[in-house]
């Protein structure tokens, strides 16, 4: 029996009653299906035992760097009493942890009034998320994601995000010579096909023109709708401060360029790259690149403000990474294992062969007069 056969029985069975699915419903099943999706079922899915790594399992300076532009966010607001830390989709913790351990140390009287909140889908993660946060629990709330998408939820300070929007359920379409088709997900001799057809909802087509995309014959790509929905809750959760986006994608006109024939689909599973998204259901993590336009202008109409959007290297660079190294540099730890993090860290900043230029940073604020941030100081500063 294959190991993913019940999330493959569960699919097959509402095709079955329903007929045909939406990739992104498909997407979702795979991913978040209660006990069984990826990002909803027990199990490491990142670092070394896991099937990808992340910004936060470089270093700790990663979330450090996080941590001194959140404190310039909560200077800009005037160094309010209460701030609020709110972070979606948390996984194990280890980046809240690394910002809560800088700032208790660098800024007590922002550590004072601080709260953080973790907002997750998987109720399992809550043991070790208290493990990992053990030194900051007395601050710590969950919320889950229907009560922060239901208005219920609300707060003054910084909504932060690592890697969440690539993995939001997306419709794909595809450029026919009969116009715009929604690549749909059906099952033909207990095998998973997809069919093109009309698109199964008008805001397909909007969210295209929204951006002045217009896709060439034969080219697929992906339409996020999750996407501008999850900003739009986050944007009424906050009353004033700032939301800090750090994904892997690209502006619009970049993103669906017609040299990206087949859209930005990829699967990770044990560190290995799938282009198959009907395989190992449930077990293979399924990703998009994101797109940032959509978020700059659904951000605006929300009535957030876009402060910064740019390459992980330059926030980074402009945020304190360099304070970092300094820091490793003056430390008492051998020379050998000063080389050994400098090596590190060039994965987070380098531009090229690291994760310093397909990671993308967008800081969006609302109620803050003129933000000043460490982010805008350009890299030479």
């Amino acid at each position: 029996m294959n190991e993913d056969s019940q999330l493959r029985d569960i699919i097959t069975a509402r095709i079955a009653e329903q007929g045909r699915i939406t990739f992104a419903d498909f997407m979702a099943v795979c991913l978040y299906e209660p006990g069984l999706g990826y990002y909803t079922s027990p199990g490491r899915k990142v670092g070394a035992e896991g099937d990808f790594y992340t910004s936060i399992t470089v270093h700790g300076a990663f979330g450090r760097v996080i941590a001194r532009e959140i404190a310039q966010m909560w200077r800009s607001m005037e160094r309010p009493a209460a701030f609020t830390l709110v972070e979606c989709g948390a996984g194990n913790g280890r980046l809240a942890c690394d910002i809560m351990d800088f700032l208790s140390e660098r800024e007590p009287e922002m550590y004072r009034g601080l709260r953080l909140v973790l907002v997750e889908q998987e109720p399992s993660l809550e043991s070790a998320q208290r493990e990992m946060l053990a030194a900051h629990v007395e601050r710590l709330a969950w919320c889950s994601p229907d009560e922060f998408a239901s208005g219920s939820f609300t707060f003054s300070g910084c909504l932060y995000s690592n890697e969440l929007i690539d993995a939001l359920p997306v419709h794909r379409v595809v450029m026919t010579s009969d116009g715009l088709k929604e690549v749909y997900v059906a099952s033909k001799d207990g095998e998973f096909v997809e069919e093109a057809d009309e698109p199964s909802t008008p805001e397909i087509a909007a969210y295209l023109t929204r951006i002045a995309v217009e896709l060439h014959p034969g080219q697929q790509a992906e339409v996020n709708l999750n996407a501008p929905q999850w900003l739009a809750s986050a944007s009424r959760a906050l009353k004033n401060g700032f939301i800090l986006t750090i994904d892997y994608g690209y502006p619009a006109a970049e993103l669906y360029t017609p040299r990206r024939k087949l859209g930005t689909i990829l699967c990770y599973y044990r560190h290995q790259i799938e282009e198959n998204p009907y395989l190992r259901l449930g077990l293979q993590d399924i990703t998009t690149h994101v797109d940032f336009t959509t978020l700059m202008k659904c951000g605006e109409q929300t009535g957030l403000q876009n402060n910064w959007f740019g390459e992980q290297y330059r926030f980074l660079l402009s945020a304190g990474i360099v304070e970092e190294i300094e820091e490793i540099e003056r430390s008492t730890v051998s020379d050998e294992e000063k080389l050994r993090l400098r090596l590190t860290l060039k994965k987070l900043i380098m531009p090229d062969g690291g994760m310093g230029e397909t990671f993308k940073v967008l800081i969006q604020s609302k109620g803050v007069n003129a933000p000043r941030l460490l982010c805008q100081r350009g890299i030479g500063r």
